[in-house]
């Protein structure tokens, strides 16, 4: 199965944090590795709010921020791809924004050969275009590499109908539709991402990454987090 995991920037540097925690690093290697062995092959887009939050960039104009969060997760996965490599994973980063020796333009041929070679490609500088969210970049991405799922990899263990952190009566929904999701107002991606996902018929599976073997478990079809289905 071809899965692309969305992950966060807290999810490389703890939430609230800057920069790049070890623990948290290793602990997001481990849990990949854990489903690359298992013989999944996986794409992964990260944001980058470890390292720039929208607030901190609000007197710019969104062009201009945006352009700037582009090149944050470039960083943030030249980081990962030397992490990967470390602990013996092979990985590759793709993007269409830069021109470094680690990355790839993105190229069919070359994703499908990186994939039949076990590689792990991380996509980096979003759809390469201000104005979309890496969500967006994670559907278009995954559609590209020919992923069945996307998993959205955050810190709570599903959809709820309101914030759980919020309201302590909110309730988890562990199956619909993105019709449904839309018309409810979810924020568990933005409007353009879901359209998308709709369109292409994609699942999206939400699931709490931060507890331990929840990926691995999720791919391989166990009742964990929300799945997300096209209408």
């Amino acid at each position: 199965m071809r899965v692309m995991v969305k992950i966060s920037g807290e999810a490389l540097s703890g939430e609230g944090n800057k920069g790049f925690d070890q623990e948290k690093i290793k602990y997001l290697v481990s849990e990949i590795e854990k489903v690359v062995k298992a013989g999944y092959k996986i794409g992964i887009v990260t944001g980058a709010g470890n390292l720039f939050r929208g607030i901190e960039l609000k007197d710019l104009s969104m062009k201009r921020a945006d352009q700037i969060g582009l090149l944050g997760t470039i960083m943030n996965a030249i980081y990962l791809k030397d992490r990967f490599e470390k602990n013996g994973l092979k990985a590759k980063i793709f993007s269409q924004i830069v021109n470094l020796p680690d990355i790839e333009k993105v190229n069919y041929d070359s994703i499908e050969a990186a994939l039949q070679d076990n590689f792990i490609l991380i996509f980096a500088g979003g759809t390469s275009n201000p104005f979309f969210t890496t969500d967006t970049a994670a559907v278009l991405r995954a559609q590209e590499m020919g992923a069945e799922i996307i998993v959205k990899a955050t810190k709570v263990d599903g959809v709820y109908d309101k914030d759980p952190k919020r309201f302590p009566d909110a309730k988890k929904i562990d199956r619909l539709t993105f019709t449904e999701a839309m018309r409810l107002g979810l924020k568990v991606m933005d409007a353009e991402a879901f359209a998308l996902c709709r369109k292409l018929k994609i699942v999206v599976k939400v699931i709490n990454f931060f507890e331990p073997n929840t990926l691995l478990r999720a791919l391989k079809g166990e009742k964990v987090g929300s799945t997300i289905l096209p209408d």
